[in-house]
């Protein structure tokens, strides 16, 4: 009991105020220094479970979130627990894999190793492709497409759908996913999002972890937003881009706080009208972080890494960030360190976090929800998953990407679901939502700088799911140079899509040269109508075998030439064509091959005016190491009996099929060209690749059989500069040919590819 000051005593002897004052701090003081050398500085008395309940709160940033995972580094290092995680954005990422039971050091490998570029490119993988939808890169229409139905233009709601990346979180949560309730995680953890309707804070609690984070980093018009219980969810940040709030809602007493926001841009940043409209995005992060960061205390330790000019979308800087947050972290040791357990503490602390089930479930049942038109065997006879079988990821995903590879859907994605004991996979397709039919335009251009040019508009409308097998109808037109128009059916009749029908009919004018020595003797431009009808059988998504049969009739007029008269051909053949195509890509490959080979017999009963056999093969090899590429190509078309009228001659000539050579200089009933091509990638622009490259090209073109020869080939070479741009391949270089002949060629769309 303290004594009574007040008593009666000598005046002498009454201390004063000030002096009880001074020895009490001076006992206060030396107290806190004892305990913060011990690491105990928080009385376990001052709250009911002994210590206080933590919450860690990561907030959004896009890459700079990548800083996250060394703070959670240095928090393990001090052996700081972690009671409840709230996360935004990039901080619901690493925080919601942290909840799941991963430790700092596999998390910063997962975001080290991730194809960041990959993840965040929709296209799938040319191997997952179906056959149909490869023979797209045949035409030159732009990669993007808008929906045209019912009279109306329709477009996607973001630039990435982000399947993916679904995908890739499928595989870091697996461990959570028959975990609905985020509150049961080894560490309790919510995510932020916001109502794109209402523009209010989503807090998700409980369903599939991995949606949750996705909903929480769709940033708005680059990521499609997220459904989730009927709202349509992007960005945390929008609405609460570090999420104090939310901790505090969770139970937390003492907050850590990680802010990698980047903050407002000066006055000298703002220079032109993308940085104010970068400035009015940041608003809306900055002051709702403000807002939040002021309703934190003395006791609260925030930590803010200096990431400089890491921005937002610098994925490929993710390991730089790391080490900037765990740097940052260990200036605020001494301030986490009031908040550290022993270690005998620190260890009943994580043994008390539950820990995500070991073990490979065993897949029990199979089902579909199928939101398009096709049928439900369209997708589930593509599932190669076996009923009694372990669950097999790197399977499953591979199965998925030829289901999106079908280029119908809007997302494919997978849960692993359990009922009455049982574990099932369920498969959920999403047609896309602008679909199902969609317009493409597109221009193909080609000058050599010698009066010789090309110039191509096209405009493509394609029908798809017409029936419940992916029946799909196109129509197609062309003006310019050689101008045209089509339209076609292509119908499955299977699920899988082995067996198909096919019917093509149009009318097409196209050009035909006659050269000497590069002096253009004559210049013919053949027009008529087309019918081309086959059947066939699709080999996976590699390859086809089809037979078909083409009639052609139309006119041969003289443009530039000897004075003669205009002519009609016709034409009447069957074919029988084996394609082969693993190619990563058409117009830039960096590994697989395609080879086509194909036999083909005009005869005067099925309509052509000539009797004549031909045989046509090519094959094309690419193999890559580090940034550099080699590619080597085959092909040989060839008259089997010399009898070929001018409309069925063969050409050949200009950028890399004899460099150097006008466009189709040389014509013959043969041809042959060996090409061994080097590409060297120089930039690391997901959508603008460029590459540095060079060719060495033998070949020719030969009338009669008995003129071929290896001494009456032409040995030509190429420099060129390409780039693969989102409106098809751009090339510009300079070809020579030993004839003494040599072009700079200006190349847009695919009017050159390793088919």
């Amino acid at each position: 009991m303290f004594p009574d000051w007040n008593a009666s005593r000598s005046h002498e002897a009454r201390p004063t105020t000030g002096a009880f004052l001074m020895t009490l701090r001076v006992v206060v003081a030396a107290c806190c220094t004892v305990l913060l050398i011990t690491g105990q500085t928080v009385r376990a008395a001052d709250y009911p479970g002994g210590r206080p309940k933590i919450g860690l709160v990561l907030g959004g940033g896009g890459a700079r979130g990548a800083a996250h995972v060394g703070v959670l580094k240095v928090l393990e290092e001090l052996r700081i627990p972690v009671d409840c995680i709230a996360g935004t954005s990039m901080g619901s990422i690493v925080g919601g894999l942290y909840a799941s039971g991963m430790s700092p050091e596999q998390i910063e490998k997962e975001l080290l190793n991730m194809d960041w570029g990959d993840v965040f490119e929709d296209s799938p993988a040319r191997e997952d492709r179906s056959f149909r939808r490869k023979r797209d890169d045949d035409t030159y229409v732009f990669k993007a497409r808008v929906g045209y139905n019912e009279g109306q233009i329709e477009v996607p709601l973001a630039y990435v759908m982000g399947q993916k990346f679904d995908l890739e979180l499928n595989r870091l949560t697996l461990p959570m996913m028959h975990i609905n309730d985020f509150d049961r995680f080894p560490i309790p953890y919510r995510a932020v999002a916001t109502d794109i309707e209402t523009g209010k804070e989503v807090v998700l609690q409980s369903g599939s972890l991995a949606r949750a984070i996705r909903a929480s980093m769709a940033v708005p018009a680059a990521f499609n937003p997220v459904e989730i219980d009927g709202r349509l969810l992007i960005d945390g940040g929008i609405a609460n881009n570090v999420p104090v709030s939310v901790a505090r809602d969770m139970g937390a007493e003492v907050f850590i706080v990680v802010d990698v926001g980047t903050g407002l841009a000066t006055r000298d940043k703002i220079k032109n009208a993308l940085a104010v409209t970068g400035q009015l995005a940041a608003f809306l992060f900055t002051l709702n972080t403000e807002k939040q960061l002021a309703a934190l205390g003395p006791q609260d330790v925030l930590i803010r890494p200096p990431l400089g000019d890491i921005g937002g979308g610098s994925f490929s800087r993710v390991g730089e960030a790391i080490p900037i947050g765990e740097q940052a972290a260990r200036e605020a040791a001494e301030a986490l360190s009031r908040y550290r357990l022993s270690p005998e503490e620190y260890a009943r602390y994580v043994a008390g976090r539950s820990q995500p089930a070991a073990g490979t479930p065993v897949i029990q049942f199979v089902r579909i929800d199928n939101q398009s038109r096709v049928s439900d065997r369209v997708i589930a006879e593509r599932i190669t998953a076996k009923i009694g079988e372990p669950f097999d990821e790197a399977r499953l995903k591979h199965d998925i990407g030829q289901i999106y590879g079908l280029d119908i859907f809007e997302s494919v994605r997978y849960k692993l679901i359990e009922e009455n004991g049982q574990t099932g996979l369920l498969i959920s397709a999403r047609e896309n939502a602008w679909g199902p039919g969609y317009v493409q335009t597109g221009l193909a251009f080609s000058n050599n700088l010698r009066g010789n040019s090309v110039f191509n508009l096209g405009a493509m409308y394609t029908l798809t799911e017409i029936n419940e097998l992916n029946g799909e109808w196109r129509t197609g037109v062309q003006v310019g140079e050689e101008p045209g128009i089509y339209t076609e059916i292509h119908q499955p009749l299977d699920p899988l899509s082995r067996y198909f029908i096919a019917g093509r009919v149009g009318w097409e004018r196209r050009n035909i040269y006659l050269y000497d020595d590069s002096d253009q003797l004559a210049k013919f431009q053949a027009s008529g109508l087309r019918l081309e009808t086959g059947v066939g059988r699709e080999f996976g998504t590699w390859g086809e075998i089809r037979l078909g049969y083409r009639r052609e009739t139309g006119t041969v007029e003289v443009i530039t030439g000897p004075p003669i008269d205009d002519f009609d051909f016709d034409k009447g053949e069957v074919f029988l064509r084996l394609s082969d195509d693993k190619l990563d890509s058409l117009y830039f490959p960096t590994k697989g091959h395609f080879g086509r080979f194909e036999l083909l017999a005009s005869r005067d009963e099925l309509g052509a005016g000539d009797d004549y056999e031909q045989l046509l093969f090519s094959y094309t090899h690419a193999v890559s190491w580090d940034r550099n590429t080699l590619i080597g190509s085959l092909l040989f078309d060839t008259t089997l009996d010399d009898d070929a009228p001018l409309v069925g001659l063969f050409q050949t000539g200009g950028f890399l099929r004899l460099s150097g050579l006008q466009l189709n200089e040389l014509s013959g009933q043969h041809v042959g060209l060996g090409r061994l091509v080097y590409l060297r990638r120089i930039n690391d622009i997901q959508v603008f690749r460029a590459y540095l490259g060079g060719s060495l090209e033998l070949g020719n073109a030969w009338q009669d059989r008995d003129d071929i020869a290896f001494n009456d080939t032409i040995f030509a070479g190429s420099a060129f500069l390409g780039v693969d741009t989102p409106i098809g391949p751009l090339y510009i270089g300079y070809g020579r040919s030993d004839t003494g002949e040599g072009s700079i060629y200006v190349f847009l769309g695919p009017l050159f590819s390793f088919q």
